[in-house]
């Protein structure tokens, strides 16, 4: 395929196994900026606030010296949007100001911790949202990114998840049916969508205007058969090794290509492979790898 002039190749700190502001286990961050700059990388998602320096001017001159620009910011870690609405809002604008603050206009905001705990595997609620609940979140996401829009110049990007309440095809058409387009467009995860069995290329073509960034990555399929067969939380089938390294799983990303190909718009595609935890050492040649794999398919 030829260079598809319109998409940016970036990534972001979760392909170093990063998912938490803090955690020992997760790369320090000066390591996973210099990681992600010598693996041939310009391009930057935030990931977790607080994981990467705060402070704008820091954060600019850690971005700088490394010749990296930021993509967007990351809200994750606060829960759906469809309850306790006012600390979903509060922390969506401390992301919110760094992100403007760095000049980038994306804020992809990740419904964590979903239904389920990834470690004990346990539910914290129903997979199916109540009528009620469900119009909850769509009144609360329009909301959002009026605010993100009006307040801050950004762009909602709402990340459909595994293990979340939009996880499938049919919930996310539904969600972006029933949400403000002026306000609500979608981060196309597609490893998240394809862990769930969905068409990806049918959703760009279907709604093409609604696609605002993408998260590009790779599901093995077995192991999302056997995460669905033996009831297994995201996190668990993560750990298994559910997302891996493209091309070996799906979605196929030459179809998914070529039907970004057809939209009208500039759009970031950042890599984010899940690998939490994962030995400090791994990141690095993975990364590399896939850069230059989708090098070669147009990105």
């Amino acid at each position: 395929m030829a260079e598809i002039r319109h998409l940016q190749l970036g990534s972001c700190p979760d392909s170093w196994g990063v998912w938490f502001a803090d955690d020992p286990r997760q790369t320090p961050w000066p390591r996973f900026l210099d990681e992600l700059a010598g693996s041939g990388y310009r391009w930057l998602e935030l990931g977790p606030y607080g994981y990467l320096p705060t402070d704008p001017a820091e954060l600019r001159d850690e971005l700088a010296k490394r010749d990296l620009s930021c993509a967007g910011g990351t809200v994750a870690g606060v829960g759906g949007p469809h309850k306790d609405f006012a600390t979903v809002l509060a922390e969506t604008r401390k992301v919110a100001e760094l992100t403007a603050a760095l000049g980038a206009e994306n804020l992809i905001f990740v419904p964590v911790p979903g239904y389920r705990d990834d470690v004990t595997n346990a539910y914290h609620e129903p997979a199916e949202l109540s009528p009620d609940g469900w119009q909850a979140l769509i009144d609360n996401s329009n909301t959002l990114g009026r605010v993100l829009a009006e307040e801050y110049g950004l762009k909602m990007r709402f990340h459909p998840h595994a293990d979340y309440h939009v996880e499938t095809q049919a919930q996310t058409e539904r969600f972006l049916a029933e949400t403000d387009p002026r306000y609500v467009s979608l981060c196309l995860d597609t490893g998240h969508l394809a862990y769930r069995q969905a068409d990806v290329p049918a959703i760009i073509r279907k709604f093409p205007d609604r696609i605002g960034y993408v998260h590009i990555k790779q599901m093995d399929p077995a192991i999302a058969e056997r995460a669905v067969r033996e009831d297994m939380a995201f996190g668990r089938a993560v750990a298994m090794g559910a997302s891996v390294e493209p091309p070996a799983g799906l979605p196929d990303i030459p179809s998914v290509l070529e039907a970004l190909n057809e939209l009208d718009a500039e759009l970031f595609v950042v890599v984010e492979q899940d690998m939490y935890p994962v030995d400090f050492d791994l990141p690095l040649p993975i990364a590399t790898r896939t850069r230059q794999y989708l090098n070669s398919v147009g990105l």
